[in-house]
């Protein structure tokens, strides 16, 4: 709840007038306890005379009859100033307890008013720590629409960057297709050469003389890795990439080399 600064001046007003009325209140309340305390003072002068006054006419009695009448009539003068005197008290003392009763009413009318401005000044200071927490607020939420609109920014680049890769990876496809269709048909040309080739290989062995061994037939088992000494199955024959013999067409012959099984020594 938001308090506007007019209500808080007008309630400052208000205390400032109750202080003010509290004060004078007590002015008038010393003054009359002062005037209660001068009558009293009088009152007791008064009696004190009426007392004085009464003995005189006790002992002047039997003198003057005259002196006395003047005394009954300044005695009767004295107890009517007397009643005066006390009805001016009691009209004192009530007003004082007015007084009194005004003060009470305008303390407790006062405290109220602290009380009630003790709490606006609390839900002023709420109301400020709501304030500066709901700008602090504003402040983050700016912020995250900030990083939320950049985000949004890079989103797009990286889907236009992921929309030209995609493009990208689409032609590289296509071109790995193409080059797997043509490595397909280097592989069946391969394959066809190869099979042409063995056919070569076969009819070169059999028309190539065989080896002459120590009891007059091939063996295999004279073939030894010059590395391990293994023989016999232990030993491949391959073709030598490395030496092209002659071409047959366009396919090449190349020589052969023993590979050892064992140590993989190539001879």
């Amino acid at each position: 709840m938001s308090v506007g600064g007019r209500f808080l001046l007008d309630l400052r007003a208000k205390v400032n007038d109750l202080e003010k009325q509290l004060t004078e209140t007590k002015n008038e309340l010393t003054q009359t306890k002062d005037k209660l305390a001068d009558t009293m003072n009088e009152l007791d002068e008064t009696q004190s005379k009426l007392e004085q006054t009464e003995n005189d006419l006790e002992k002047t009695k039997l003198d003057d009859q005259e002196v006395i009448k003047n005394l009954n009539t300044e005695n009767n003068d004295l107890k009517q100033e007397l009643a005066e005197f006390k009805s001016k008290a009691d009209d004192l003392e009530n007003n004082l307890a007015l007084k009194e009763e005004k003060i009470s009413s305008l303390t407790s009318d006062l405290e109220t008013a602290k009380e009630f401005e003790n709490q606006l000044n609390e839900a002023n200071k709420s109301l400020s720590a709501k304030e500066e927490e709901t700008s602090n607020l504003s402040s983050q939420v700016e912020e995250l629409n900030s990083k939320l609109a950049s985000a949004q920014g890079e989103i797009t680049l990286i889907n236009s960057q992921l929309s030209e890769l995609n493009n990208t990876l689409l032609q590289r496809d296509n071109q790995i297709q193409e080059l797997t269709d043509k490595i397909n048909e280097k592989e069946q040309m391969i394959e066809s050469a190869s099979e042409h080739l063995h056919e070569v290989e076969s009819e070169l062995e059999e028309l190539k003389p065989p080896d002459i061994g120590a009891g007059g037939f091939a063996s295999d088992e004279r073939i030894t890795c010059p590395m391990c000494g293994a023989t016999g199955k232990h030993i491949k024959t391959v073709e030598d990439k490395a030496k092209v013999l002659s071409y047959v067409g366009h396919i090449p012959m190349y020589a052969k080399k023993h590979v050892c099984k064992k140590c993989g020594y190539e001879f």
